[in-house]
Protein backbone atom coordinates (compact mmCIF):
# COMPACT_ATOMS: atom_id res chain seq x y z
CA UNK A 1 0.00 0.00 0.00
CA UNK A 2 1.62 3.52 -0.92
CA UNK A 3 -0.43 6.54 0.74
CA UNK A 4 0.33 10.11 -0.11
CA UNK A 5 0.11 13.01 2.65
CA UNK A 6 -0.89 16.37 1.63
CA UNK A 7 -0.26 19.06 4.34
CA UNK A 8 0.73 22.86 4.44
CA UNK A 9 3.87 21.81 6.50
CA UNK A 10 5.79 18.62 7.44
CA UNK A 11 6.98 17.52 11.08
CA UNK A 12 6.31 21.10 12.35
CA UNK A 13 3.53 22.37 13.99
CA UNK A 14 0.46 20.20 15.38
CA UNK A 15 -0.59 19.29 11.58
CA UNK A 16 3.09 18.54 11.04
CA UNK A 17 3.91 16.56 13.47
CA UNK A 18 0.40 13.86 13.03
CA UNK A 19 1.66 13.64 9.41
CA UNK A 20 5.20 12.53 10.61
CA UNK A 21 3.29 10.45 13.15
CA UNK A 22 1.07 8.38 10.86
CA UNK A 23 4.49 8.08 8.61
CA UNK A 24 5.94 6.65 10.90
CA UNK A 25 3.41 4.02 11.71
CA UNK A 26 2.88 3.56 8.33
CA UNK A 27 6.68 2.66 7.57
CA UNK A 28 6.90 0.49 11.04
CA UNK A 29 4.49 -1.64 9.30
CA UNK A 30 6.38 -1.43 5.74
CA UNK A 31 3.71 0.21 3.54
CA UNK A 32 4.92 3.30 1.52
CA UNK A 33 4.50 6.34 2.75
CA UNK A 34 5.09 10.09 0.92
CA UNK A 35 4.38 13.35 2.64
CA UNK A 36 3.87 16.64 0.25
CA UNK A 37 4.23 19.76 2.10
CA UNK A 38 4.28 23.35 0.97
CA UNK A 39 6.57 25.53 3.10
CA UNK A 40 9.39 25.58 5.83
CA UNK A 41 11.92 22.93 6.15
CA UNK A 42 10.15 19.22 6.70
CA UNK A 43 11.37 16.96 9.40
CA UNK A 44 11.19 13.70 10.36
CA UNK A 45 10.46 12.41 6.79
CA UNK A 46 12.51 10.74 4.29
CA UNK A 47 10.05 11.05 1.31
CA UNK A 48 9.35 14.48 1.51
CA UNK A 49 7.62 16.37 -1.27
CA UNK A 50 8.11 19.91 -1.83
CA UNK A 51 4.79 21.73 -3.52
CA UNK A 52 6.54 24.75 -5.36
CA UNK A 53 9.02 26.80 -4.21
CA UNK A 54 9.20 30.11 -1.78
CA UNK A 55 8.48 32.35 -4.77
CA UNK A 56 5.50 30.61 -5.17
CA UNK A 57 4.63 30.79 -1.80
CA UNK A 58 5.20 34.40 -2.09
CA UNK A 59 3.47 34.79 -4.94
CA UNK A 60 -0.14 33.32 -3.32
CA UNK A 61 0.74 35.32 -0.53
CA UNK A 62 0.28 38.24 -2.13
CA UNK A 63 -3.01 37.15 -4.34
CA UNK A 64 -4.52 36.61 -0.77
CA UNK A 65 -3.70 39.32 0.88
CA UNK A 66 -4.29 41.94 -2.48
CA UNK A 67 -7.32 40.08 -3.49
CA UNK A 68 -8.84 37.40 -0.75
CA UNK A 69 -7.99 34.16 -3.34
CA UNK A 70 -6.61 32.23 -1.20
CA UNK A 71 -6.79 28.66 -2.49
CA UNK A 72 -6.42 30.17 -6.18
CA UNK A 73 -2.94 30.82 -6.48
CA UNK A 74 0.28 28.00 -7.07
CA UNK A 75 -1.38 27.09 -10.40
CA UNK A 76 1.91 25.87 -11.77
CA UNK A 77 3.24 24.67 -8.42
CA UNK A 78 0.25 22.16 -8.61
CA UNK A 79 0.10 20.73 -12.25
CA UNK A 80 3.69 19.75 -11.76
CA UNK A 81 3.02 18.24 -8.16
CA UNK A 82 0.13 16.10 -9.75
CA UNK A 83 2.40 15.16 -12.40
CA UNK A 84 4.48 13.65 -9.65
CA UNK A 85 1.31 11.79 -7.92
CA UNK A 86 0.86 10.21 -11.00
CA UNK A 87 4.34 8.75 -10.94
CA UNK A 88 3.77 7.91 -7.32
CA UNK A 89 0.76 6.30 -7.71
CA UNK A 90 -0.76 6.03 -4.62
CA UNK A 91 -3.52 3.72 -3.38
CA UNK A 92 -4.83 6.27 -0.88
CA UNK A 93 -4.14 10.33 -0.86
CA UNK A 94 -4.89 11.93 2.82
CA UNK A 95 -5.33 15.55 2.98
CA UNK A 96 -4.27 17.73 6.25
CA UNK A 97 -4.42 21.46 5.58
CA UNK A 98 -5.11 22.43 2.18
CA UNK A 99 -4.74 26.58 3.06
CA UNK A 100 -1.53 27.95 3.91
CA UNK A 101 -0.66 29.18 0.41
CA UNK A 102 0.76 26.61 -1.39
CA UNK A 103 -1.17 24.42 -3.48
CA UNK A 104 -4.66 25.23 -5.96
CA UNK A 105 -7.47 23.93 -4.73
CA UNK A 106 -9.59 23.61 -8.26
CA UNK A 107 -6.52 22.32 -10.11
CA UNK A 108 -6.12 19.35 -6.82
CA UNK A 109 -9.81 18.58 -6.44
CA UNK A 110 -10.22 18.68 -10.30
CA UNK A 111 -7.37 15.83 -10.43
CA UNK A 112 -9.24 13.88 -7.46
CA UNK A 113 -12.72 13.39 -9.14
CA UNK A 114 -10.52 12.50 -12.65
CA UNK A 115 -8.34 9.86 -10.86
CA UNK A 116 -11.23 8.57 -8.83
CA UNK A 117 -8.38 7.78 -5.64
CA UNK A 118 -9.71 7.08 -2.38
CA UNK A 119 -9.28 10.29 -0.49
CA UNK A 120 -8.83 10.79 3.51
CA UNK A 121 -9.22 15.02 4.45
CA UNK A 122 -8.61 15.72 8.11
CA UNK A 123 -10.05 18.82 8.95
CA UNK A 124 -7.72 20.83 11.47
CA UNK A 125 -10.02 23.80 10.92
CA UNK A 126 -13.11 25.10 9.56
CA UNK A 127 -11.39 27.13 6.52
CA UNK A 128 -12.69 23.82 4.44
CA UNK A 129 -16.68 24.67 4.32
CA UNK A 130 -16.12 28.82 4.75
CA UNK A 131 -16.03 31.61 2.78
CA UNK A 132 -12.58 32.81 4.20
CA UNK A 133 -12.29 32.22 7.82
CA UNK A 134 -10.66 28.91 9.93
CA UNK A 135 -13.20 29.69 12.85
CA UNK A 136 -16.26 31.34 13.04
CA UNK A 137 -18.23 31.12 15.82
CA UNK A 138 -16.33 33.30 18.59
CA UNK A 139 -16.83 36.36 16.08
CA UNK A 140 -19.95 34.98 15.11
CA UNK A 141 -19.46 35.15 11.31
CA UNK A 142 -22.14 32.91 9.83
CA UNK A 143 -20.24 33.36 6.27
CA UNK A 144 -19.92 29.15 6.09
CA UNK A 145 -24.03 28.70 6.28
CA UNK A 146 -25.93 27.48 2.96
CA UNK A 147 -29.00 29.65 3.54
CA UNK A 148 -26.02 33.35 4.40
CA UNK A 149 -25.08 35.76 2.39
CA UNK A 150 -21.64 33.90 2.71
CA UNK A 151 -19.60 37.01 3.30
CA UNK A 152 -17.15 36.77 5.91
CA UNK A 153 -17.09 39.47 8.28
CA UNK A 154 -13.28 38.43 9.57
CA UNK A 155 -11.41 39.59 6.44
CA UNK A 156 -8.41 40.04 8.16
CA UNK A 157 -7.65 37.22 10.00
CA UNK A 158 -6.07 34.40 8.46
CA UNK A 159 -5.77 33.78 5.72
CA UNK A 160 -5.93 37.70 6.09
CA UNK A 161 -6.65 39.74 3.03
CA UNK A 162 -5.72 43.50 3.58
CA UNK A 163 -7.97 44.93 0.40
CA UNK A 164 -10.75 42.81 -1.23
CA UNK A 165 -12.98 41.13 0.81
CA UNK A 166 -14.30 38.20 -1.87
CA UNK A 167 -15.64 35.71 0.37
CA UNK A 168 -18.54 35.81 -1.58
CA UNK A 169 -17.06 34.15 -4.81
CA UNK A 170 -14.51 32.15 -2.64
CA UNK A 171 -17.60 30.26 -0.97
CA UNK A 172 -18.87 29.08 -4.81
CA UNK A 173 -15.65 28.14 -5.76
CA UNK A 174 -14.50 26.35 -2.94
CA UNK A 175 -18.41 24.49 -2.21
CA UNK A 176 -17.79 23.69 -6.22
CA UNK A 177 -14.43 22.38 -6.34
CA UNK A 178 -14.99 20.22 -2.47
CA UNK A 179 -17.77 18.46 -3.46
CA UNK A 180 -18.73 15.31 -6.49
CA UNK A 181 -15.40 13.28 -5.18
CA UNK A 182 -16.82 10.13 -5.37
CA UNK A 183 -14.66 7.92 -2.82
CA UNK A 184 -13.83 10.41 0.21
CA UNK A 185 -14.24 10.37 3.57
CA UNK A 186 -13.77 13.33 6.31
CA UNK A 187 -11.87 12.83 9.41
CA UNK A 188 -12.53 15.61 12.54
CA UNK A 189 -10.42 15.33 15.62
CA UNK A 190 -13.83 16.47 17.21
CA UNK A 191 -17.00 16.07 17.70
CA UNK A 192 -17.82 19.49 17.53
CA UNK A 193 -16.15 19.98 14.03
CA UNK A 194 -17.76 16.64 13.24
CA UNK A 195 -21.53 18.40 13.60
CA UNK A 196 -20.27 21.59 11.79
CA UNK A 197 -19.38 19.57 8.66
CA UNK A 198 -22.41 17.69 8.78
CA UNK A 199 -24.38 20.97 8.52
CA UNK A 200 -21.99 22.06 5.59
CA UNK A 201 -21.82 21.95 2.18
CA UNK A 202 -19.75 18.95 2.77
CA UNK A 203 -22.09 17.16 4.02
CA UNK A 204 -22.48 14.79 1.33
CA UNK A 205 -19.63 13.07 2.93
CA UNK A 206 -19.11 10.53 5.35
CA UNK A 207 -17.70 12.20 8.67
CA UNK A 208 -16.33 10.07 11.33
CA UNK A 209 -13.59 11.38 14.35
CA UNK A 210 -10.53 10.22 15.02
CA UNK A 211 -8.90 12.12 18.30
CA UNK A 212 -5.84 13.67 17.94
CA UNK A 213 -3.14 11.88 19.95
CA UNK A 214 0.39 12.33 21.92
CA UNK A 215 3.92 10.82 22.43
CA UNK A 216 3.18 9.25 25.81
CA UNK A 217 6.97 8.07 26.08
CA UNK A 218 7.49 11.81 25.97
CA UNK A 219 4.49 13.49 27.75
CA UNK A 220 4.49 11.59 31.35
CA UNK A 221 4.76 13.20 34.56
CA UNK A 222 8.84 14.53 34.87
CA UNK A 223 10.67 15.86 38.26
CA UNK A 224 12.75 18.85 37.05
CA UNK A 225 14.05 22.01 38.82
CA UNK A 226 11.30 24.00 36.84
CA UNK A 227 10.20 25.35 40.47
CA UNK A 228 13.31 25.95 42.05
CA UNK A 229 15.06 27.43 39.09
CA UNK A 230 12.21 29.83 39.07
CA UNK A 231 11.98 30.77 42.37
CA UNK A 232 8.50 29.03 42.70
CA UNK A 233 8.83 26.60 45.53
CA UNK A 234 5.88 27.67 47.52
CA UNK A 235 3.76 28.75 44.78
CA UNK A 236 0.29 27.12 43.02
CA UNK A 237 1.17 27.25 39.31
CA UNK A 238 -1.97 27.75 37.16
CA UNK A 239 -0.20 26.97 33.62
CA UNK A 240 -1.28 28.02 30.35
CA UNK A 241 0.40 26.93 26.73
CA UNK A 242 -0.34 27.81 23.25
CA UNK A 243 1.84 28.43 20.37
CA UNK A 244 0.72 31.47 19.56
CA UNK A 245 -1.31 33.61 21.94
CA UNK A 246 -3.86 35.89 20.58
CA UNK A 247 -7.86 36.83 21.20
CA UNK A 248 -8.85 33.19 20.64
CA UNK A 249 -6.58 31.53 22.19
CA UNK A 250 -7.71 33.77 25.82
CA UNK A 251 -4.93 35.93 26.83
CA UNK A 252 -7.09 37.97 28.57
CA UNK A 253 -8.71 36.05 30.67
CA UNK A 254 -5.02 35.51 32.26
CA UNK A 255 -4.78 39.36 32.46
CA UNK A 256 -8.10 39.22 34.31
CA UNK A 257 -7.09 36.49 36.04
CA UNK A 258 -3.97 38.03 37.78
CA UNK A 259 -6.03 40.42 39.05
CA UNK A 260 -8.15 37.71 41.52
CA UNK A 261 -5.70 35.43 42.47
CA UNK A 262 -3.28 34.85 45.75
CA UNK A 263 -0.20 36.00 46.63
CA UNK A 264 0.57 32.03 46.99
CA UNK A 265 -0.30 31.57 43.24
CA UNK A 266 1.38 32.58 40.21
CA UNK A 267 0.66 32.65 36.37
CA UNK A 268 3.26 30.62 34.03
CA UNK A 269 2.24 31.19 30.46
CA UNK A 270 4.43 29.08 27.56
CA UNK A 271 4.49 30.76 24.21
CA UNK A 272 4.43 34.38 24.44
CA UNK A 273 5.82 37.08 21.82
CA UNK A 274 9.03 39.15 23.83
CA UNK A 275 6.43 41.97 23.16
CA UNK A 276 4.11 40.33 25.12
CA UNK A 277 6.26 39.21 27.97
CA UNK A 278 7.44 42.95 28.24
CA UNK A 279 3.78 44.00 29.41
CA UNK A 280 2.71 41.02 31.89
CA UNK A 281 1.58 41.72 35.30
CA UNK A 282 3.74 40.77 37.82
CA UNK A 283 2.44 37.71 39.27
CA UNK A 284 2.28 36.06 35.28
CA UNK A 285 5.68 34.53 34.79
CA UNK A 286 6.13 34.53 30.77
CA UNK A 287 7.69 32.08 28.39
CA UNK A 288 8.82 32.57 24.58
CA UNK A 289 7.68 29.43 22.74
CA UNK A 290 9.67 26.42 22.85
CA UNK A 291 10.64 23.70 20.84
CA UNK A 292 12.51 21.68 23.78
CA UNK A 293 10.01 19.38 24.17
CA UNK A 294 11.82 18.23 27.72
CA UNK A 295 11.30 21.41 29.40
CA UNK A 296 7.49 21.60 28.34
CA UNK A 297 6.88 18.66 29.73
CA UNK A 298 8.50 19.60 33.42
CA UNK A 299 6.73 22.61 33.05
CA UNK A 300 3.58 20.67 32.60
CA UNK A 301 4.54 18.42 35.45
CA UNK A 302 5.59 21.23 37.75
CA UNK A 303 1.92 23.18 37.20
CA UNK A 304 -0.98 22.71 39.45
CA UNK A 305 -3.34 23.54 37.00
CA UNK A 306 -3.38 23.87 32.84
CA UNK A 307 -5.91 26.40 32.18
CA UNK A 308 -7.20 26.80 28.42
CA UNK A 309 -9.30 29.64 28.33
CA UNK A 310 -9.33 28.93 24.26
CA UNK A 311 -12.64 30.96 22.58
CA UNK A 312 -12.63 27.84 19.67
CA UNK A 313 -10.58 25.44 19.40
CA UNK A 314 -10.95 21.98 17.17
CA UNK A 315 -9.14 19.55 19.64
CA UNK A 316 -6.38 21.05 21.31
CA UNK A 317 -3.04 18.99 22.38
CA UNK A 318 -1.61 21.11 25.05
CA UNK A 319 -5.28 19.93 26.83
CA UNK A 320 -3.66 16.28 26.05
CA UNK A 321 0.14 16.86 26.67
CA UNK A 322 -1.26 18.15 30.49
CA UNK A 323 -3.58 15.22 31.06
CA UNK A 324 -0.75 12.88 30.08
CA UNK A 325 1.91 14.68 32.35
CA UNK A 326 -0.79 14.45 35.59
CA UNK A 327 -2.13 17.69 35.71
CA UNK A 328 -6.01 18.31 35.63
CA UNK A 329 -7.11 20.52 33.05
CA UNK A 330 -9.36 23.60 33.34
CA UNK A 331 -10.91 25.25 29.85
CA UNK A 332 -13.95 26.58 28.66
CA UNK A 333 -16.28 24.57 26.79
CA UNK A 334 -15.77 25.78 23.76
CA UNK A 335 -15.46 24.27 20.32
CA UNK A 336 -13.59 20.43 21.11
CA UNK A 337 -11.91 21.67 23.88
CA UNK A 338 -14.10 19.87 26.82
CA UNK A 339 -14.40 16.87 25.18
CA UNK A 340 -10.74 15.84 26.46
CA UNK A 341 -12.14 15.91 30.05
CA UNK A 342 -14.11 14.04 32.16
CA UNK A 343 -15.10 14.65 35.84
CA UNK A 344 -11.96 12.95 37.16
CA UNK A 345 -9.62 15.07 35.45
CA UNK A 346 -10.97 18.49 35.64
CA UNK A 347 -13.98 20.77 34.88
CA UNK A 348 -14.96 22.84 31.85
CA UNK A 349 -16.95 26.59 32.53
CA UNK A 350 -18.80 28.73 30.42
CA UNK A 351 -17.12 30.60 27.93
CA UNK A 352 -15.75 33.90 29.32
CA UNK A 353 -16.44 33.12 33.04
CA UNK A 354 -13.94 33.99 34.95
CA UNK A 355 -15.76 34.15 38.32
CA UNK A 356 -16.11 30.51 37.64
CA UNK A 357 -12.81 30.02 36.47
CA UNK A 358 -11.92 31.66 39.44
CA UNK A 359 -13.92 28.67 41.41
CA UNK A 360 -12.91 25.45 39.68
CA UNK A 361 -8.83 26.99 40.30
CA UNK A 362 -9.77 27.30 44.12
CA UNK A 363 -11.90 23.63 44.21
CA UNK A 364 -8.36 22.19 42.44
CA UNK A 365 -6.22 23.71 44.57
CA UNK A 366 -8.26 23.05 47.92
CA UNK A 367 -8.51 19.07 46.83
CA UNK A 368 -4.78 19.04 45.88
CA UNK A 369 -3.19 17.99 42.24
CA UNK A 370 -2.49 14.31 43.61
CA UNK A 371 -6.22 13.79 43.48
CA UNK A 372 -6.58 14.17 40.39
CA UNK A 373 -2.54 12.64 38.74
CA UNK A 374 -3.55 9.35 38.30
CA UNK A 375 -7.40 9.68 37.05
CA UNK A 376 -5.70 12.39 34.13
CA UNK A 377 -2.53 10.07 33.32
CA UNK A 378 -5.14 7.09 32.93
CA UNK A 379 -7.13 8.97 30.74
CA UNK A 380 -4.26 9.89 28.76
CA UNK A 381 -3.11 6.61 28.23
CA UNK A 382 -6.29 5.28 27.42
CA UNK A 383 -7.42 7.44 24.83
CA UNK A 384 -4.70 9.52 23.40
CA UNK A 385 -1.73 7.21 22.90
CA UNK A 386 -0.79 8.48 19.36
CA UNK A 387 0.49 4.93 18.20
CA UNK A 388 -3.39 4.13 18.46
CA UNK A 389 -4.95 6.82 17.82
CA UNK A 390 -2.73 6.61 13.76
CA UNK A 391 -3.20 3.48 13.93
CA UNK A 392 -6.78 4.40 13.02
CA UNK A 393 -5.94 5.73 10.14
CA UNK A 394 -3.73 3.10 8.57
CA UNK A 395 -6.87 0.63 9.06
CA UNK A 396 -9.06 3.76 7.63
CA UNK A 397 -6.76 3.09 4.16
CA UNK A 398 -6.69 -0.52 4.10
CA UNK A 399 -10.64 -0.15 4.04
CA UNK A 400 -10.79 2.46 1.46
CA UNK A 401 -7.79 1.94 -0.21
CA UNK A 402 -7.88 1.57 -4.48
Amino acid sequence: MRVLQINSVCGIGSTGRIATDIHAVLKEQDYQSYIAYGRDTPMNCDKAIRIGTKLDNYLHVAKTRILDMHGFGSKKATKDFIERIKKINPDVIHLHNIHGYFINIEILFEYLKEANLPVVWTLHDCWAFTAHCAYFEYSGCDCWKLEGENKCIQKRSYPGSLLVNNSKNNFKRKKKAFTGVENLIIITPSEWLANLVKKSFLREYPVEVINNGIDLNVFKPTGSHFRKNNKLENKFIILGVASTWDKRKGLNYFIELSNSIKNDEVIVLVGLSEKQKDNLPKNIIGITRTNNVKELVEIYSSADVFVNPTIEDNFPTTNLEALASGTPVITFDTGGSAESLDEHCGFKVEKGNTNELLLKIKKIKENNKAAYKIPCVNRARNLYDKTDRFKEYVNLYLDNRR
